[in-house]
């Protein structure tokens, strides 16, 4: 072994160093002085006792290395048993390394290394990691912490929750080294996830959602359930689910829902509940069991809806399937569901059923006079007459717009029908009252139908007390007719003019024809009155009282009307350009043109399409249609005044007129009805007489002129003149002719001797 430098025989060697050989004899044996062999003697006890210290560290050592192979084993048993990934990262270089323990061959475990300076994190999670480092080198956190997504084997990404310190610093203190653990938390993030999905479901639902513990304790509630309840989270938990019931339902009811809730996990049904502010609820319950994750304890989840809404909804289409809503009667739905239970009694009984089918006369001139907010007003106060009259156990139902049936049973014989028809009628001779301020009588039209003389099944019940009652009112209104067979071609002739009507028009067959006035100051033709005539193809002449009505139920009067009022102004201008003058042109004017359309408009066009003076044409009106809505009325008259039309005022005395309503009107004359003219110079005309007397002293007082209507005698001639009437029409003058025939009787009237006669002092 060669000294080191500065040894023992290195200095030796300096000096007198003994030539080669010298030591042979110490070597070998030869004879050496004492000093010689302490030395080699204390050279052996050192290297003796190096040795000794040599084997004491090589056995500590040899201890190092199983203790530090143990803890490496126990580390890897720890990494693997925990699936725990070491990892430490160089700040310097930017390096990763991880270190995953694998079990290896002979059942041994092996630590898997992976370097990747690439970073395998999800790049939507590498700047918060890398913040979070940063955060933990500048020493404002004493770990770092970070979950985030690193790429598998398989491409996919996992999460990690990763843990760590500082494990290396530079001489200047800068942290150069971090080591740490990892762990995969895939399937706790996984968790998580469906846990806050679940929470925030829970949260929007509409439905509330209540879990109730084992004993039927709130242990956790929606929004939903705060919001339809009015309980917040805080004041039911821990409380008894009970806390919401109500009243509406028995103590049996719940307790009932709580005990297949616990027997089957599994209760479906509708409950009421009552909200904090003491209101009550309806709602829609589905409730199932579950075990609690972790204990094991049974919960129950109930979700609720609050269907209180929807079956007021349903409640109330359930009523307006079966009831009319203006009069609360039932509607022909639910009619037609009575007779036929009707019916059923009535075979098993062996009695009869009779259906009373009721229209109000005239009920459309009303409504559009007095508009539908009044119109509705009658109807209601119908419904209860007829309710009153027909008594208890009879069910009266309105079938639309003013038609109504009653339905009669356990009769046994048709006359009961027709004292019951009777009742009715006569009940409605008394007025019905509008307003404080205003009344009106209005009747009514009835057709009899009786089961099972004249119908074995609902629906010709009612087909045949239709016809009977259009019977009653071709029969003059105000009455009842029982229906019989022979009503059937009656109703056939009426389905086919109503179809006719509708093509009149088109080919031609409506005309006027025109009836003059006279003045009974003068004597002289101061006016013709329109008059609609229709002669069909098929069915010959049709009487105006008879088509008329058919067009205002079938809604064709507007178009007629407008027909009527352009003919009518052709025909003034041609007799105005032919020399007639000082002759108006009166023309009947229905509700519906009035209140409906633009009248003022229509009025204008025909008079400039033809050319005629708006001075010589006077529109006429019932009074039905002015009796009322006299504010509408008032604004379209006057419209019709500023065009220079006269406005005539027809039947008057027929209806409810007031004086104070008159001078509301800017009307032009009165014309009275011919019911009142008939009897005019007979004996016992007392009543008629001192009507048109007054009648004629109003109007003259207004400034009005006056028309009467219907004259045909010499007698009632005389008493109008007497009594200082205006102007006459009727059969004593002339009877309604063609235009050309009108004509004709204008120009020869000069020379009639009836006019030098009216003309006479």
């Amino acid at each position: 072994m060669q000294p080191a430098h500065g040894s023992l025989p290195h200095r030796m060697a300096g000096r007198d160093r003994p030539a080669t050989g010298a030591l042979a004899p110490l070597l070998f044996g030869a004879p050496a002085d004492a000093a010689w062999f302490a030395l080699l003697t204390g050279l052996a006890a050192t290297i003796v006792g190096l040795l000794l210290v040599l084997r004491r560290r090589m056995r500590a050592l040899q201890r190092q290395q199983q203790d530090l192979a143990e803890q490496q084993e126990r580390l890897r048993l720890a990494l693997w048993a925990s699936d725990e990934v070491f990892w430490q990262y160089d700040v310097a270089t930017d390096a990763l390394e991880s270190t995953r323990i694998v079990p290896g061959r002979g059942g041994m475990l092996a630590a898997q290394v992976q370097r990747d300076p690439a970073h395998p994190i999800h790049p939507d999670d590498l700047p918060q990691v890398r913040a979070d480092l940063r955060a933990h080198l500048r020493g404002q956190t004493p770990m770092f912490v970070s979950e985030h997504r690193v790429r598998n084997a398989a491409g996919g990404w996992d999460w990690y929750r990763a843990r760590g310190r500082a494990v290396a610093r530079d001489a200047q203190g800068r942290v150069t080294r971090i080591a740490g653990t990892a762990r995969n938390v895939s399937h706790e993030q996984r968790q998580l996830r469906e846990h806050r999905i679940a929470a925030e479901v829970m949260r929007n639902m509409a439905e509330a959602v209540v879990v109730l513990d084992a004993q039927f304790r709130f242990v956790a509630v929606n929004d939903a359930f705060t919001r339809m309840s009015g309980y917040s989270a805080e004041a039911v938990l821990g409380q008894d689910g009970a806390l919401l019931n109500s009243p509406r339902h028995d103590a049996g009811f719940y307790q009932e829902a709580r005990r297949q809730m616990a027997e089957s996990g599994r209760w479906q049904g509708e409950m009421w509940q009552r909200r904090g502010d003491g209101s009550e609820f309806l709602c829609a319950v589905q409730s199932t069991a579950i075990s609690e994750p972790g204990s094991g304890q049974r919960l129950y989840v109930l979700v609720a809806s609050d269907i209180t809404e929807r079956r007021q909804i349903e409640q109330e289409l359930r009523y307006l399937a079966n009831f009319d809503p203006l009069t609360d009667l039932p509607n022909r739905t639910l009619l037609a569901e009575r007779m036929a239970q009707a019916i059923v009694r009535a075979r098993r009984r062996q009695s009869k059923v009779a259906l009373l089918f009721i229209d109000l006369d005239r009920f459309k001139d009303i409504n559009d006079s007095l508009g539908h907010a009044a119109g509705d007003r009658i109807l209601r106060q119908v419904a209860q007459r007829l309710r009153e009259t027909a008594g208890p156990g009879q069910t009266v139902a309105r079938i639309g717009g003013d038609e109504f049936t009653v339905l009669l049973e356990d009769l046994e014989a048709p006359e009961q029908a027709d004292t019951c028809a009777q009742r009715l009628i006569a009940r409605f001779d008394e007025p019905l009252r509008l307003d404080d301020h205003q009344e009106m009588v209005i009747t009514p039209s009835i057709g009899i139908c009786v089961y099972p003389d004249h119908a074995q099944v609902p629906t010709d019940l009612l087909k045949h007390a239709d016809t009977a009652m259009y019977q009653a009112k071709a029969a003059g209104r105000r009455t009842f007719r029982r229906y019989d067979a022979s009503m059937e071609g009656h109703s056939r002739r009426r389905a086919n003019l109503v179809a006719a009507l509708r093509r009149a028009c088109e080919r031609g067959e409506l005309e006027l024809h025109y009836q003059p006035q006279v003045s009974l100051r003068n004597g002289r033709i101061v006016g013709v009155e329109a008059l609609l005539r229709w002669h069909s193809a098929e069915f010959g002449e049709i009487p105006p009282a008879q088509f008329v009505p058919l067009a205002e139920e079938s809604g064709l009067i507007p178009a007629i009307g407008e027909w009527v009022l352009a003919a009518a102004c052709r025909t003034l201008a041609d007799w105005q350009r032919a020399g007639v003058h000082g002759v108006s042109m009166a023309v009947n004017i229905s509700a519906a043109q009035l209140l409906h359309g633009d009248l003022a408009g229509s009025v204008r066009q025909a008079l400039e399409s033809c050319g005629a003076s708006a001075d010589a044409l006077e529109l006429e009106l019932t009074e039905s249609m002015l009796m009322a809505n006299a504010d509408l009325a008032a604004q379209r008259l006057q419209a019709l005044r500023e065009l220079g039309v006269a406005i005539a005022v027809d039947d008057f005395g027929t209806g409810y007129s007031s004086l104070a309503y008159l001078r509301r009107l800017p009307i032009t004359t009165l014309k009275i009805d011919k019911a009142f003219i008939d009897d005019l110079g007979q004996p016992g005309d007392g009543e008629d007489a001192a009507i048109t007397t007054t009648v004629i002293a109003m109007a003259h007082s207004l400034g009005l002129g006056v028309v009467a209507e219907g004259v045909e005698t010499d007698a009632q001639l005389g008493f109008l003149r007497q009594h200082r009437c205006d102007v006459v029409q009727g059969f004593w003058l002339a009877r309604p002719m063609p235009a050309d025939a009108c004509l004709q009787f204008l120009r020869a009237w000069d020379g009639d001797a009836r006019r030098q006669a009216l003309a006479a002092p």
